[in-house]
């Protein structure tokens, strides 16, 4: 890998980049199948990723026809990262064996380690021989919707595709490495103006809030609408709050300290409840929520932006999907992707069939919908909240940091890329974009 290192640092052409053998091992992160019950019995607070995840050489898996061998420069830190690592809501080896009963190239995938990561910036070595678009050389970034297209339900919307799967996370061969292999069709072109640290955070967490608040496929906003975004300086939370400014919409952030106000104030969100401050308590128990909590926050919500919201940007889940759909206006649209306070949730059906509301699923996004997404990263006009960098080598504790909610915004992985700041080409968009917006989150401590 030094090799390849060095000819990529250098700027070398994708021939070169070609004419490199692949080395038939590599560094990555990984879980192993013969510690799944290591935390049995504990709580998931008491469930420690630094313990479970480890970096070691592992084996170069062989290329499929429609694959990238890709050098991974960089990578982030999801919540699947997190869950993977603690074995909840369950070991995701069971993933890798059903996907490994689905032909040759997919046995690969069944192995006694999982090469966890669904985020990656990095530059391609070798391409399968069905591969058209891609060559060496070429600078990317990665999206996670990991779909054989040979299923016609893969097809129209390839999210709904019966044997979609996350990259990394129900999928082996995962970002959070030096190497990876990917699907053809998961390639991005590389924001050119980005760090490659700066570029890897982006594709899962901005195409999942992309397809939740632009695409038809979601509850896109429009013009004067309100959203409420819980988490709103947080991994998808930092993207919605964008989306919102950018399409006309008028956000009101949900966040955890002054700290993160401020930050939001700084990025244009104008309507924010700190919601320590509030001290809402929307379960008066483990079995009963507080309608008045529930009153006191839509209270809160029409003070700043003077009428309920139109749509709830809901993730957290069990806290707050009573208060969300509460809040939420007669005709107003709850659209989740997640559940990361506990997916078994509890509301009123009350406030929601007699005020006529919806809750609308949506996961992760299909390959137009993580394009496009990722070409307004491109153009300067979403950034990246990468608010904090680690090394490969302390994996386990960036996992650790997301896993606790130490952290706001993204946290960066260095892989290849031997530190930060490395990999931008085109510092005139960087400059026009501005560098203090560039590091928001870093700078405000994040």
């Amino acid at each position: 890998m030094q090799d390849i290192l060095s000819a990529i640092l250098a700027g070398a052409p994708g021939e070169e980049l070609a004419a490199l053998p692949v080395p038939e091992s590599y560094r990555a992160a990984y879980v192993k199948r013969d510690e799944m019950g290591m935390f049995e019995g504990l709580e998931s607070d008491d469930k420690d990723p630094r313990t479970s995840l480890h970096v070691g050489e592992v084996a170069t898996p062989d290329l499929a026809p429609d694959e990238a061998c890709i050098a991974v420069m960089a990578s982030a830190i999801n919540f699947n990262t997190v869950w993977t690592s603690i074995f909840e809501p369950l070991p995701t080896f069971g993933f890798l064996d059903r996907l490994g009963r689905e032909g040759v190239w997919g046995a690969r995938h069944a192995l006694d380690y999982h090469v966890v990561g669904s985020d990656a910036s990095a530059v391609v070595l070798r391409v399968g021989s069905a591969v058209r678009n891609w060559k060496p050389g070429d600078k990317v970034t990665v999206h996670c919707n990991y779909v054989d297209d040979q299923s016609p339900t893969a097809h129209d919307d390839s999210i709904l595709a019966d044997n979609q799967r996350i990259w990394g996370f129900e999928t082996n061969f995962g970002g959070l490495a030096d190497l990876s292999v990917v699907k053809a069709n998961q390639l991005m072109p590389k924001p050119t103006h980005l760090s490659w640290e700066e570029a890897a955070v982006n594709a899962l967490c901005n195409s999942t809030s992309y397809r939740m608040l632009v695409s038809k496929n979601g509850a896109p906003i429009t013009q004067g609408d309100k959203v409420l975004v819980w988490g709103a300086s947080g991994g998808l939370g930092a993207y919605a709050v964008q989306y919102c400014l950018n399409g006309g919409a008028t956000p009101v952030g949900v966040v955890s300290s002054q700290s993160k106000v401020d930050l939001l104030h700084e990025l244009g969100v104008e309507a924010v409840i700190d919601r320590k401050v509030a001290g809402y308590k929307f379960w008066k128990d483990e079995f009963h929520q507080d309608e008045s909590e529930w009153r006191r926050l839509g209270k809160d919500i029409r003070g700043l932006v003077g009428d309920d919201v139109d749509i709830v940007f809901e993730h957290p889940g069990r806290q707050t999907m009573g208060a969300s759909v509460f809040a939420a206006k007669r005709g107003g649209t709850i659209v989740t992707c997640a559940a990361t306070s506990g997916y078994m949730i509890e509301y009123d059906n009350r406030h929601l069939w007699m005020k006529l509301k919806t809750i609308k699923g949506s996961h992760f996004a299909n390959y137009r919908e993580a394009w496009d997404a990722n070409q307004l990263v491109c153009e300067g006009k979403i950034i990246p909240p990468l608010s904090a960098v680690h090394t490969l080598e302390h994996v386990g504790e960036a996992a650790y940091q997301v896993h606790k909610n130490l952290h706001e915004g993204k946290i960066g992985v260095l892989c290849l890329a031997p530190e930060e700041g490395l990999g931008i080409d085109d510092h005139e968009l960087r400059a026009k974009v501005g560098e203090d917006r560039l590091t928001l989150f870093r700078r405000h401590g994040a």
